[in-house]
Order: C-alpha cells, then structure tokens, then sequence
C-alpha cells in the first residue's frame, strides 16, 4: 500500500514546521511566511544515502594536529583577506548576493589562480557545458585542472566527488540541487536544507572545501531558511549598485577568521579586478571648492579606508521637511540633526537634508558621525570643508567628540594619502606618537563647536 502523503506548512525564513497555516511563523514571527509542501515519509533508501560513508570517529583534543593546517591560496588577495588568509580544506563557504554582481565570475576566475597541481570540480546547475566554455574563454580562464559537470542531482554528484577526490568544488548555485527522494521541488526550504546539509557531511569526511553559491531574495538575504547560514562555516556577500562598477565583498559569518575585514573589486570587461587602494577610489573625482563634503575615515577589520560623505540642506517646500539617507543609517542621521540643533545651536527643522555616502559603500561605524556632522553644517552655511582636511570621533547626545579606536592608523592613512590637517577626539590626542603630528596637522577636539571652529570660519 503506497505511503499517505503529508501536508505540512513551512516557513521561508527559518524552516519552523507545521501541520497548520499560520499568518504569523511561531518560530520567528514573521508574517506571510508559511509556504505550503508535500511531504513524503523518507524511504530506506534515502536513509541510506545520509548515513552512508559518513560515521565519525572518536579523538582525543590533545591528540589533534593543527601544525599542518593548510590554506588554498585563492590568487586574489582580497578575497584571501575576507577568507582570513585562504580557503580552509574541509570548509564549506557560502557566496550569496544580487543576480549579475559577479559571484560565478568570481569562482570561475578562482579556477585560474589556484594551483595547476590542484584538481577543481566545477559543478553548475544553471548552464550548460558550453555556456561556460564561452564565459571561460571570455574571462581569458584557460586552466588544465578545471574539470566541468551539468548535474542537479545531489546524491550523484557526492559519489562522484567520493570517488574524484578533487581538491576543490565549488557548487553553482544550491537553488538548482535535488535530492531525488524528496517529493520538494529545486529551491524549495526542503531541498535547500538537506542538499546543504548533504555536501557539508561530503566535505567534512573528504576535508574537500566546497564552494556554494547561493541565491538572494527581495530582501537582499540568502534565499531559503536562516539556519542554511549556520550550516555553512562561512558566508560571504557581494554588495554593490549595479550602476557603479565596484563590487564589496563581505563576511557575515566566518569561522575561520574575522567578519570585519572587507575585500574590494571593480568589475571590467575581463572579469573583476582587485582593488589595493579602496582610499584612493572612493576619494577620487572630489569637486574642489563645493560645500557640503567632508572625508572620513572608517575602520573595516584592520583596513582603514577614507570615505567621501557629501550632504545638500536645502529649505524645504512642505509642513514637514524631509530627511533622506543613502549609505548611512537613517535613525543616525536624525540622531545627528538633533544633536546639532540641541548642542550647536544650527536650526535645521525648516531644511531638508540629505546625505549621501559615494561609491556605494555603507557606513555604520560610529566613527563617521564627526565628518557627517561637518558635511551637513558646510552644506547648512555654503561654506566648503578645506580639501587637507579629514575629521573622525563619535558624537554623544551631549554634542561631546568620544574617542574612537585604532586612532593612529587612521591617520598614517590620511598622510599617506596626502592630507594635512586632521579632526580627531581630544582624548585620542593624547595617545599619538610625536612623529605622526609632524607628518600632519592633528587638532584635538572635545565638542562639535570646537570641531567647527577649528575648520570652518
């Protein structure tokens, strides 16, 4: 007698199951998220293919070796850098973001660089053999080890990786995989999960890093269920407006290093490029003489990078005036004006403000809030920043300049980089080296009207 089908209701955004619908997940209370599935008993067969070649075994944790852990040299080193130094073997790494924004170009690119003694299994859902010979030869890939498989089928592709033994896979995309046994279709919360689940075990039992690409939703989040994110050791994000050429790449969860370091590219015709100097791209093209611009500097991991904040406060044409925010957190920008009207006296309730960080990069240290401040009283009084000039420190509800961390790096950068005076807290002042205040001009300030006072007349 053939198997009673199941109907349960899953949720899209953390795989809570239920017999029932609901309008709000119990799991995560999100609304509209429970999609309903046909589920059918797993036969013996399926069992099977999870338990498999995959029994562990037993170590002492003084009896494990970690001298000989080894690193895959990726060849780019920006993307070493976000990894924490390269590709760790038995790792499995999670490369999410937009459609177009490089993520298969990235991996094909990895193919060249790495290692002609390395052997590399490419396995692509999504196009055909051919399809990416032509993206290959393109991107000028030309590399004897890669090997090429069009397959869907998960259970297949993990034998055949048994019996390869390649040194790296890379998965293109885990939307596109299947297990057989399972009445869900490609894509679904189901799939996504047990496939994942299904090349983490491969991965960890062969020690093969694997490489999977994953798809985004509306949302800008990996699409499928949040625990697909804590499955995988490390989950990378390409960010970036498709209208700019540059491409970010960031880490949200890494286990084998840090999450705050960044790796910057810039997409051309042969594939994407990397970017050593991040600084000197995002600073470049700066109008001369123009109000409402100041440079800050932020910290991403151990990286400082300068960052051009420009700002327009205009009289607003309406009852309320209106507040908008591009690459700033918008509650911090109305934090700011707040402060700015409370503690230094600049009426802004009849302006519209509007702030905008170039390049497509996202601030949110709270760093910034000293140059955002500057740009929006440069554009308030039609007075521009001097172009030497670079400012950083928190600002406090109290209209106080906070001390902010990795100070003396901040400033190496900005001399590096040809500026000549520098805005920083009062009680960082005190922590700098004398040779750095002879290479540049560091003033020390303890509230915004000081800051104020100190750059802008």
């Amino acid at each position: 007698m053939a198997s009673k089908v199941k109907t349960v209701f899953v949720c899209s955004k953390c795989g809570y199951e239920s017999a029932k619908w609901f309008g709000q997940c119990p799991g995560c209370h999100e609304w509209d998220t429970m999609n309903e599935e046909v589920k059918v008993p797993q036969t013996v067969t399926a069992k099977r293919a999870y338990s498999d070649n995959f029994h562990g075994k037993v170590y002492k944790l003084n009896d494990i070796d970690t001298d000989t852990e080894h690193r895959y040299d990726t060849g780019l080193h920006e993307l070493n850098r976000v990894l924490g130094g390269g590709l760790v073997k038995g790792s499995l790494v999670l490369l999410g973001g937009d459609p177009g924004i490089g993520k298969s170009t990235m991996l094909l690119q990895i193919c060249q660089y790495l290692d002609s003694k390395l052997k590399i299994l490419y396995v692509s859902g999504e196009e055909s053999a051919h399809q990416l010979k032509l993206r290959a030869s393109r991107l000028g890939v030309t590399a004897d080890n890669l090997s090429l498989l069009c397959e869907t089928d998960t259970q297949y592709i993990c034998e055949l990786i048994s019996a390869e033994k390649p040194d790296i896979v890379m998965i293109d995309s885990i939307q596109t995989m299947n297990i057989a046994e399972l009445s869900s279709s490609s894509g679904s919360i189901t799939q996504v999960r047990e496939t994942t689940n299904m090349f983490m075990r491969t991965a960890k039992t062969l020690n093969i890093p694997i490489i999977i690409v994953g798809h985004v939703n509306k949302d800008g989040n990996i699409a499928g269920p949040k625990v697909l994110e804590h499955i995988v050791d490390a989950v990378l994000y390409f960010e970036g407006d498709r209208n700019f050429s540059y491409r970010i790449l960031r880490a949200v969860k890494n286990r084998y290093g840090s999450t705050n370091e960044i790796g910057v590219f810039e997409m051309l015709d042969n594939g994407l490029n990397e970017v050593e100097n991040p600084s000197m791209m995002l600073i470049s093209g700066r109008p001369k003489n123009t109000s409402g611009s100041c440079v800050a500097c932020i910290m991403e991991g151990s990286r400082p990078i300068m960052a051009e904040v420009q700002s327009l406060v205009t009289p607003t044409g309406f009852g309320t005036p209106r507040r908008m925010a591009n690459g700033v957190d918008y509650n911090r920008m109305s934090m700011l004006i707040a402060v700015l009207e409370k503690r230094a006296g600049y009426f802004l309730g009849n302006m519209d403000c509007y702030i905008n960080i170039i390049g497509g990069l996202k601030v949110d240290e709270p760093a910034s809030d000293l140059s955002i401040a500057l740009a929006i009283v440069s554009s308030l009084k039609d007075k521009p920043v001097p172009e030497d000039v670079l400012a950083f420190g928190e600002i406090g509800l109290g209209g106080e300049i906070r001390a902010v961390n990795s100070c003396e790096q901040r400033i190496k950068e900005a001399a590096k980089l040809g500026f000549g005076k520098c805005i920083v807290p009062k009680y960082n002042l005190k922590k700098i080296a004398g040779s750095l205040k002879a290479d540049i001009e560091v003033i020390g300030v303890s509230n915004i009207r000081q800051a104020f006072e100190a750059i802008i007349n």
